[in-house]
């Protein structure tokens, strides 16, 4: 009877440790080479708290309004969703009769004085942060530009709180964005403001 429970107990904890391990090969997730389990469950954390679902998870319709869709966790502007269309003259701008910013249903497109901003594709596919480095994503968060040196990161992203965050915990963001599932998707360039 003692040898079967313990059979029994052993057998569950390979399917506890196993299975994930399991489910992850399978999903196509990548590994996060270097990264401890602990680094990369707090940057579950940081990315869940800090919202990053919000605009870079496309949605879907719930009877509570939009929720994450979970098949495109992290995956950016869908590069098939049809675009917004042209908006009234005069609708966005800088005066309190104005809007600041409008968005589409996934929260993924963003059109304001700025011009029009798509999220990013935040898995480690290759249209993605695929062959990005810690080291890239950190000069990225901290200067708010585009590999660190190119073009602004536009609203709503709000790189500026995220600069604030110590390397440590950059790092970690970093090890979860590599582990989880790679989605490919090419998600459109920023489209500068029209001119007057």
């Amino acid at each position: 009877m003692r040898i079967r429970i313990a059979c029994g107990i052993a057998c569950a904890l390979w399917l506890l440790v196993a299975m994930p391990i399991k489910a992850a090969q399978s999903s196509g997730a990548s590994q996060s080479p270097g990264a401890s389990r602990e680094q990369i469950k707090r940057g579950e954390l940081l990315v869940k708290f800090g919202g990053c679902h919000d605009c870079h998870t496309p949605k879907v319709m719930t009877p509570n309004g939009p929720a994450p869709d979970p098949s495109r966790l992290l995956s950016g502007q869908p590069e098939q969703t049809a675009r917004l269309p042209t908006l009234p003259p005069g609708l966005i701008g800088p005066s309190p009769t104005q809007w600041g910013g409008v968005t589409n249903n996934d929260l993924t497109q963003w059109v304001g004085p700025w011009g029009t901003s798509y999220a990013a594709n935040l898995t480690p596919d290759q249209s993605g942060l695929g062959s990005w480095t810690p080291e890239l994503f950190i000069k990225t968060m901290r200067t708010g530009k585009h590999f660190g040196v190119g073009r602004p990161l536009l609203p709503p992203m709000p790189w500026y709180d995220i600069a604030v965050l110590n390397t440590a915990d950059l790092k970690a963001m970093f090890a979860y964005l590599k582990s989880i599932k790679p989605i490919r998707n090419l998600v459109p360039q920023p489209v500068p403001p029209k001119g007057p």
